[in-house]
């Protein structure tokens, strides 16, 4: 298979966790016999620094030239910690979304038995916990319209939505659902939003179409706490955007990192892959940061075009660097050693020689070869 990617490395940590992903997405092109392209450009506050503008027109029209998008991060303390800034990173993503339909963000969840004692959660409170996010991406109040008042006492962010924009990702909800458990829970606020009483009878309407799948329904404030007390209840949560954002965020403490947590980004014609984590600009250069998500976002690149046994090859790598503590500090407490580059490292070389299991613990950790 060809694909011409468009990789968008962003800000902070970006750069240094994408480039992991193309390491692992170039060995899979060499043992599969696929031509993967990658171009790059510029996207968030790099891009404003260098084209006054977080989406410049050349990022959006390579974007739209490509077959899918690997995303890094965004976000820079400068814009982060100023108010009154006019233009901010996250625009550029804002913008890149909507224009290029990307309306449902799909966010797997998942607590890996060799992480049970890195979550702050009981380990009988997580293990087995399997869960898929699907997050509204390009309505609601991140999109509404937005008043601040003359003397700047005064703002408002209006959330509005559409029966189109609810029906199409409750549809991709439960499709997934079929080829899962079979439970579709709306996490919404019902008792007290129009918008989120629309998406209760959006999706009570959409879900007689699928009769062998549940639906429930939890208010947001409920859903938060149940993700804590019980998280192996979910299978798939459907929500709209901003709701998606924090649930998915308070999900990453089931995995015991955010630095875990993949992410797809789908539309009808666009689709991205990206982790969820942030840019994290204290740790940029200094070796420590996760490639998990971002190299687990190219297994959901990969599955997106069909490619399942080459994303099932990656998974198991990531389950072997993890059983074997070739992970970064936010995960890996026993050795001192293991940065972003020598994590991605060890990947690259588990998919290159998948048969060889005789791994040289004292290689690895020297940065030399990983496979003897």
């Amino acid at each position: 298979m060809k694909l011409n990617i468009a990789v968008l490395p962003g800000d902070g940590i970006g750069p240094e966790v994408t480039n992991q992903s193309i390491k692992v997405l170039k060995a899979i092109a060499l043992m599969f016999d696929h031509k993967f392209t990658f171009k790059t450009a510029d996207v968030g506050a790099v891009a404003i620094d260098r084209h006054n503008n977080p989406l410049p027109d050349a990022t959006l029209d390579l974007c739209k030239s490509c077959d899918a998008i690997l995303f890094g991060s965004i976000g820079h303390p400068k814009y982060d910690n100023d108010p009154t800034a006019k233009v901010r990173p996250e625009q550029g993503l804002l913008k890149l979304r909507k224009e290029l339909g990307l309306f449902a963000n799909i966010r797997p969840v998942k607590a890996y038995d060799t992480l049970l004692d890195k979550s702050p959660l009981k380990q009988n409170i997580i293990q087995g916990t399997d869960i898929s996010i699907y997050r509204e991406l390009t309505g609601g109040i991140y999109f509404g319209e937005k008043h601040l008042s003359e003397d700047g006492n005064m703002a408002s962010d209006l959330c509005e939505y559409s029966r189109e924009e609810i029906e199409r990702i409750t549809h991709l909800a439960f499709k997934a659902a079929k080829t899962r458990s079979r439970k579709v829970t709306l996490v919404d606020k019902a008792n007290v939003l129009e918008s989120s009483r629309l998406w209760r009878k959006v999706v009570g309407e959409v879900a007689e179409q699928y009769k062998d799948v549940t639906l429930d329904f939890l208010f947001v404030d409920n859903a938060a706490m149940q993700m804590i007390l019980n998280p192996k209840q979910f299978d798939v949560i459907l929500t709209e955007n901003m709701f998606g954002d924090i649930i998915s965020d308070e999900a990453s403490v089931i995995g015991g990192s955010i630095g875990l947590l993949a992410s797809a980004s789908v539309g009808n014609k666009y689709a991205m892959f990206e982790p969820i984590h942030g840019s994290f600009p204290q740790a940029t250069g200094k070796g420590i940061a996760n490639p998990i998500a971002s190299i687990l976002s190219a297994t959901m690149l990969l599955e997106h075009f069909g490619l399942f046994e080459e994303a099932e090859l990656i998974k198991e790598a990531v389950d072997k660097s993890l059983k074997l503590n070739i992970s970064t500090p936010d995960i890996n407490n026993k050795y001192d050693n293991v940065t972003t580059d020598k994590v991605g490292d060890f990947i690259e070389d588990f998919i290159l020689n998948p048969n060889d299991t005789n791994m040289n613990f004292t290689n690895i950790h020297l940065g030399q070869s990983t496979i003897i």
